[in-house]
């Protein structure tokens, strides 16, 4: 399995750390993300008009990806002033606030029902299901919106995803590339998903608690212009009678338990779960505006969908350039740029993980170790799952040299891949939940990494000794 690398290869490289650099140092990327596709587009084409369409022609490949993401969000933004305008979600959290008493409880609860619900439906589905329902209780206890958002990250897009115990499509996809059955993989997954996901949730907990006692964590920290403060129902007169709004607060969350029953039933999944969760708030949305607006509820509708459209789209405007140039590190590079890399190049990213595992020495710790890096650096597409079948081929390759470990490799490489690019680190990954919290997806990036690297460096150390 040789791999050529070529000056794309390398520029492309450059300018991942470029904009890393830029993330650390907390400035914007969007112009550094232009650059970096106008001069990978220069190098493939040798055309000046060319690569300047290939910057536009990115732009698009993205908004094509997130535009369902995009969408569910700006509907259940939508729904949630819908709520909040006629007090119905007052109502709807009045149970759950007396089970919740305090930002620790709050904490835990939230991400250990969105690692429930993830294992079922993915994460995606579930940010929307639960930050629509828990997250002004959290706020209403003392856990700031970053804290709500972590907590999601964690235990849906981290924990529930890099397993995939219950819908499988991870594990299937990395056991497929080694060579052995998926069962093999979801065994080995197990020990180091829970020393994965115990770390990481641990040490984010613990950063949390401190930045909250010395005041660096606040309710304001991370939060985007564009959230929706809960006292704007205190501001609009709702002609909704306590009856009623106590109605809707049984039903609404009734139609999206039947969501859940669909999307086990159908056997619903990824998009397709989104769609349904996104179907049901939108009609939830227009049958209240038109309850509550009388007269004005068909203007009212139009006005909260254009609400909701343009928080939508200011929470994303910042990712669309930076995941247009990730994503020319996989399959949206030929869409763009037609075929230049070399003869049998899997792409950008996964010819660099490849090259590195050909360049390492083999023993177990090396082994362990680069398998980590390898799932890392695939992950930055901020996929998650584009470049889990390299690291299972990567493991065969390993576990063939050191004469044991394959399915411990693979699901190492898989939990890697999945932590960095599923949602927990890569920005524009972890969208759903930043943008249900109203936090900003970049700090939400930053309060992540650090939890997520000490996490997958005891995962790498627990994983020697189980190969």
């Amino acid at each position: 399995m040789d791999v050529t690398l070529i000056s794309l290869h390398w520029v492309y490289l450059a300018f991942v750390l470029l904009i890393i650099g830029f993330m650390v140092m907390r400035r914007d990327t969007t112009a550094v993300c232009v650059v970096g596709i106008l001069a990978l587009g220069l190098i493939a084409t040798q055309s000046v008009s060319q690569s300047v369409g290939g910057v536009f022609s990115g732009f698009i490949y993205a908004i094509k990806e997130l535009i369902g993401t995009i969408l569910v969000i700006s509907l259940i933004v939508a729904l949630s002033k819908v709520l909040i305008r006629t007090g119905i979600n007052e109502v709807m959290i009045s149970p759950v606030t007396r089970l919740i008493r305090s930002p620790a409880l709050a904490f835990w609860v939230i991400g250990i029902v969105m690692m429930i619900i993830s294992w079922f439906f993915w994460p995606s589905p579930a940010v929307a299901l639960i930050g629509a329902v828990l997250l002004p209780v959290a706020i209403r206890v003392g856990l700031p919106a970053l804290g709500v958002a972590v907590a999601m990250n964690l235990f849906g897009h981290g924990i529930a995803l890099s397993g995939d115990f219950v819908i499988q499509g991870a594990p299937k996809l990395t056991a497929d590339a080694a060579g052995i059955p998926v069962a093999d993989v979801i065994q080995a997954s197990i020990p180091l998903v829970i020393i994965m996901g115990a770390v990481t949730t641990a040490v984010a907990f613990w950063y949390m608690r401190r930045d909250m006692r010395n005041g660096s964590l606040t309710m304001d920290t991370g939060l985007k212009a564009t959230t929706v403060p809960e006292s704007e129902a205190a501001k609009i007169d709702s002609p909704l009678s306590p009856a009623v709004r106590k109605i809707a607060a049984v039903v609404i969350p009734l139609l999206f338990a039947l969501d859940i029953f669909a999307m086990f039933k159908l056997d619903l999944q990824g998009g397709d779960a989104t769609a349904l969760i996104g179907g049901t708030a939108l009609l939830v949305m227009i049958v209240l505006s038109l309850l509550s607006s009388r007269k004005a509820g068909l203007e009212r509708t139009t006005t909260q969908l254009i609400d909701g459209f343009l928080f939508g789209f200011k929470v994303f405007g910042p990712v669309i350039p930076i995941a247009a140039f990730f994503y020319l590190g996989d399959s949206a590079f030929a869409d763009i740029f037609g075929n230049t890399l070399p003869d049998g190049s899997h792409g950008i990213v996964n010819d660099l993980g490849l090259a590195l595992a050909q360049t390492v020495p083999i023993n177990t710790g090396v082994s362990a170790a680069t398998l980590t890096v390898v799932g890392a650096i695939t992950g930055l597409d901020g996929s998650g799952f584009s470049g889990i079948s390299l690291a299972g081929s990567i493991a065969n390759l390993f576990a063939a040299a050191i004469g044991s470990g394959i399915a411990t490799l693979t699901a190492l490489g898989q939990i890697a891949a999945i932590w960095v690019g599923g949602g927990t680190i890569v920005p524009w990954a972890l969208i759903p939940a930043a943008a249900i919290c109203g936090v900003d997806p970049f700090e939400l990036a930053r309060r992540n990494l650090k939890p997520v690297v000490i996490g997958l460096v005891v995962t790498t150390i627990a994983a020697m000794f189980l190969i």
